[in-house]
C-alpha cells in the first residue's frame, strides 16, 4: 500500500508571528508565499498543519 500524502500551500505571511509559528512553517518546508510541499500524511504533520491553519491551506490529500 502506498503512503498517504498531503499537499500544503503557504497562504499567510510569517511576519509579526511568534517564533513557534515561523518554526512550524519551516518544519513543513514552507518559507515563501504560495510555496507548496507534498508531505507524508502522519499525525506529526497533521499536528503542525493544525497549529497554523491561518497560514497554510491543504490542497490535496491522497
Amino acid at each position: 500500500m502506498a503512503d498517504k500524502t498531503v499537499t500544503v500551500e503557504q497562504i499567510g505571511s510569517p511576519i509579526r508571528r511568534d517564533k513557534g509559528q515561523r518554526g512550524t512553517l519551516i518544519g513543513l518546508g514552507l518559507n515563501k508565499m504560495r510555496r507548496q510541499r507534498t508531505l507524508k500524511d502522519t499525525p506529526e504533520v497533521r499536528g503542525m498543519i493544525n497549529k497554523i491553519p491561518h497560514l497554510v491551506r491543504v490542497l490535496d490529500e491522497k
